[in-house]
């Protein structure tokens, strides 16, 4: 056989160009690293001999520039370079002559943490804000950061081109073009929009009836009828929960030191995919998560769902060998409060554990409020080596019904041992005579025969014992004694102030009516928690999740910083929009199918990606929003639409794709993972395993499952390309597609060209590219060496339909 001829050759190579480059908005997550990790490290160990009051031998490193002074040949920090960097190899001690801190040697995390900011580029805050107020200054001007203001309902701009209106959302749009001297572009052809709106509600592309259909229709409610289509579709919930489990930072595993099984962890996956496509409200949906066995339910379905739900506070990477009970406790709530400050407020309140927030008006006293409501909810089973999570028991009918007949049979061979050693007895007591005293260990004068039969009995109860049901359960919390945290100075739990009363962020309550909850002195407080969160009046969560929504749909949310509302985030590009969707938002009942609705019916959404010339270099990133954004299909789309078009996608939802027993090693020191990604299920349903994901997502970037994620990156790497044209999953893709192509028109070339564009592309074939098409056919045949004409026909189809399947069309949505 040939090589690939000319045509694959040249459409490969054209697909190329789709790997759009990321965006370089970590600025704000290195700073957040820095202050997290860093910082505090530097405060316990450094800054007593090399800080504000004393610089030993000159050095001073509590701040960037001393940091990044040279001594002799070589600076404290090089930035991007830990080998180059004193201070990298100073920590190590691998210099007799330079090793600190000189009381003792950094742990290997810390020591790692040191090496990974520098390689990263050594982000600090003093590289790229402006001076910052001191901590107390930070709380005083919290009411002048834009996110901490009250919501406003603000008026409807005025716009010149008023017909070009479809929805409200256009008319905040609009008034930011013209206010530039822009128009918006043109409106995008229907089979570009049904493509668009088909891959963002449901992560799969429209068939051809469905393109069929919407391009018949005429009447005025087209768009809305797709729309509506899509979001009654049970896809929907699957593509807008991956969305979500993001955020969450869901994984299948553990990961860090012992990668175990989260074996149950997909009732909560299959929760939240539910739980979306019955639109439940925003305001519960939170509250469940949060504080779920702490609500009300109505029948014992709805009880498992709640309890299901507080998975949520669970899912989080643990160190179960860590030693340290305490520490380990602490670290568990402090990854709790870093996933609710991130996920619900955009907020990253875990940088004010070891002492007020440097940038947010997050006080350590606030951060520690927080802290005694987890500490105050029982997250782990047990502490000790290796420590266990916490499990919630589920009621099950079926469940209920097979321990009843176990109990039952259990108990009937029990009761057979107990007649033999009853009969056994009183025949040895028969034979020693009335009133003689039994043996200490009557079953060793037993005859042979009953001792055996005694053994087979007991035998028999073991073997049925292991066949015990095990009642289904969920990962979750529950409420445990209540009690106050204490402050830790400098975030240790050896070094403890005085206790802080459980509460939420007093600086963020302050800006609603109800911004302080009382919390009763046998709470926990996680209920009054979720409520303070979902209150209509809290300026934070609302416009954190119509930005995600927004971001989702048009990736770049209207606040680029999707988690970080702070000052060290971006200010939204139109204010006034994210406004009026978060109180139209509210007053919709916390619809997020109503958002939708709201934003994509709107002439915003319903624009081409093309812009002319002018534009580009007025608009040139697009913050106006003159155009639609071009995006690239992310790693789950990109396998499940190659699949879908194939024809063999399996739409089977929910259950479990986890071989490995609940809380048995996935992936451990032997770098052994049996976990097997070959079901064509979507991807939603396999399993995520931090510290070794599949390999098609980890190219396709997909996210980080240790730590909320609501701003997934887009690289540009080689090995994507490879990937594409050398992986057996895409060749079988291709050739299964090819065999669809031939089953559906068994002999007109031309005619399975036109399905191949129809299927994976949503479009008719253009007659040049039919012909070139047509003509690589013929040619890949003319030059085969091979004489299996069956063969060469296979081996050129797949070819074709691999070249299409890694086009820049396929992999972009415009």
């Amino acid at each position: 056989m040939p090589c690939a001829p000319r045509l694959l050759t040249a459409v490969l190579l054209l697909a190329l160009p789709w790997f759009a480059r990321a965006a370089s908005g970590d600025e704000a997550a290195g700073t957040e690293f820095f202050e997290r990790k860093i910082r505090p490290l530097l405060a316990e160990h450094c800054y007593k001999c090399h800080g504000e009051q004393e610089q030993e031998g000159e050095l001073r490193l509590d701040q960037l520039r001393d940091l990044l002074t040279p001594s002799s040949d070589r600076h404290v920090i090089a930035p991007g370079k830990p080998a180059s960097s004193l201070l990298i190899t100073a920590v190590r001690y691998v210099d007799a002559d330079l090793q600190m801190p000189p009381d003792g040697k950094l742990s290997d995390e810390q020591i790692a943490d040191l090496t990974r900011w520098v390689e990263i580029g050594a982000p600090h805050p003093e590289a790229t804000a402006a001076p910052q107020p001191s901590a107390g200054a930070a709380q005083e001007s919290a009411g002048d950061h834009w996110a901490f203001q009250p919501l406003q309902r603000p008026a409807r701009p005025r716009v010149a081109n008023s017909t070009w209106v479809q929805t409200p959302v256009d008319e905040y749009v609009l008034a930011r073009l013209e206010s530039a001297g822009l128009s918006p572009a043109a409106e995008a052809e229907r089979r570009d929009w049904i493509r668009r709106a088909t891959f963002d509600l449901t992560g799969l592309p429209p068939t051809p009836d469905d393109v069929a259909v919407f391009l018949a229709d005429h009447s005025p409610e087209a768009y809305l009828h797709v729309v509506d289509r899509l979001l009654e579709s049970p896809q929907y919930g699957e593509r807008w929960g991956r969305h979500w489990l993001d955020v969450a930072r869901y994984a299948d595993s553990n990961g860090l030191d012992e990668n175990v099984a989260h074996g149950n962890a997909w009732r909560y996956r299959d929760w939240v995919i539910a739980a979306l496509n019955d639109d439940l409200p925003y305001d519960q949906f939170l509250q469940q998560q949060i504080a779920g066995d702490l609500l009300p339910a109505s029948d014992p379905q709805q009880r498992n769902a709640h309890l299901v739900a507080t998975g949520f506070l669970t899912l989080g990477p643990k160190v179960l060998a860590e030693v340290d009970e305490t520490k380990m406790e602490m670290d568990i709530i402090d990854e709790q409060i870093d996933t609710i400050g991130k996920a619900v407020l955009g907020l990253t309140l875990g940088c004010a554990r070891c002492h007020d927030h440097k940038f947010d008006p997050i006080t350590s006293r606030d951060y520690y409020a927080l802290a005694g409501i987890f500490q105050s909810t029982i997250t782990m089973e047990s502490f000790t080596k290796i420590a266990k999570w916490n499990e919630n028991q589920l009621h099950d009918p079926e469940f209920d019904r097979m321990k009843t007949e176990f109990d039952a049979r259990l108990a009937c061979e029990k009761q057979k041992l107990d007649t033999l050693l009853a009969d056994a007895t009183a025949a040895l007591q028969a034979e020693l005579g009335q009133g003689a005293a039994l043996p200490e260990k009557p079953e060793e004068s037993f005859p042979q025969a009953t001792r055996d039969e005694l053994a087979k009995q007991r035998a028999s109860i073991a073997e049925i014992e292991k066949q015990a049901p095990q009642p289904p359960a969920a990962m979750g919390v529950h409420d445990g004694e209540a009690q106050n945290a204490a402050l830790h100075i400098r975030g240790s739990h050896l070094t403890l102030g005085d206790l802080v009363p459980r509460g939420v962020p007093r600086s963020i309550g302050a800006t609603f009516a109800a911004g302080k909850p009382a919390i009763g002195a046998q709470s926990s407080g996680r209920l009054e928690l979720a409520r303070w969160l979902t209150d209509p009046q809290n300026p934070l969560t609302v416009r954190v999740v119509v930005n995600r929504v927004w971001r989702w749909h048009f990736g770049r949310g209207l606040v680029e910083t999707a988690d970080n509302f702070g000052q060290l985030g971006s200010e939204p590009t139109h204010p006034e929009l994210l406004d009026w969707l978060a109180a139209d938002f509210i007053d919709s009942g916390w619809s997020l199918k109503k958002l939708h609705r709201r934003i994509m019916l709107s002439a915003t959404y319903r624009m081409a990606s093309a812009a002319d010339r002018a534009v580009l270099e007025r608009d040139p990133e697009n913050r106006l929003l003159s155009r639609f954004p071009a995006r690239r299909l992310e790693a789950e789309e990109v396998r499940d639409a190659m699949l879908a078009v194939a024809g063999q996608l399996d739409m089977t939802m929910g259950g479990s794709m986890l071989g490995t027993e609940n809380r048995k090693h996935v992936f451990d020191h032997t770098s052994k993972d049996d976990t097997t990604y070959v079901a064509p299920r979507r991807s939603v349903y396999l399993p995520v395993i931090r510290n070794h994901l599949h390999d098609s997502f980890s190219l396709f970037d997909y996210a980080d499952a240790s730590v909320p994620n609501g701003n997934r990156n887009t690289s540009t790497v080689a090995s994507q390309a490879l990937y594409l044209m050398n992986s057996d999953f895409v060749q079988d893709v291709a050739s299964h597609l090819a065999a669809r192509l031939r089953s559906e028109n068994a002999t007109d070339q031309r005619a399975q060209v036109e399905t191949l564009y129809q299927i994976a592309l949503g479009r008719e074939v253009s007659e040049a590219e039919a012909a070139q098409a047509l003509e690589y056919l013929q040619r890949f045949h003319a030059e085969s060496a091979s004489t299996e004409d069956q063969a060469t026909d296979d081996a050129a189809w797949r070819m074709l339909c691999q070249a299409v399947l890694v086009s820049n069309e396929f992999f972009y949505v415009r």
